[in-house]
């Protein structure tokens, strides 16, 4: 894998990562008024100034998936949006103050060995 395209693949990544931040944080804070809707309370969500970020964040990361692929596989590309798991429980934890148990940070371990076995081997 080269440099480049390892770097457009951590950039779109993560930028999905913030993406699910912001979901999480939007979401956290709108309120619903007792007797609204289902359309009334999707609309709420859907408009909420930090889910439009998220979606935002979501589309510049889309545009960065779309360079990483045409300079690599499909297979050797996608397993690596496993990095996620590790991106957003590491922005839980540092923008929502979440925390992470010793089986998640182990499970992250095993996923950051497996993307370096595939990165690393021929």
């Amino acid at each position: 894998m080269s440099l480049a395209g390892f770097l457009l693949i951590l950039c779109s990544v993560a930028l999905s990562a913030l993406g699910q931040t912001c979901f999480k944080s939007g979401v956290d804070r709108v309120q619903f008024a007792e007797n609204a809707g289902v359309l009334a309370k999707g609309a709420a969500l859907v408009l909420s100034p930090w889910v439009l970020g998220g979606l935002a964040f979501y589309g510049v990361g889309t545009v960065l998936w779309l360079f990483a692929l045409k300079r690599m596989d499909l297979s050797l590309a996608y397993p690596f949006v496993a990095m996620s798991f590790v991106m957003v429980a590491a922005s839980g934890v540092l923008f929502l103050g979440e925390t992470l148990s010793v089986t998640r940070v182990l499970g992250m371990a095993l996923i950051i060995s497996g993307l370096c076995v595939m990165a690393f081997g021929r």
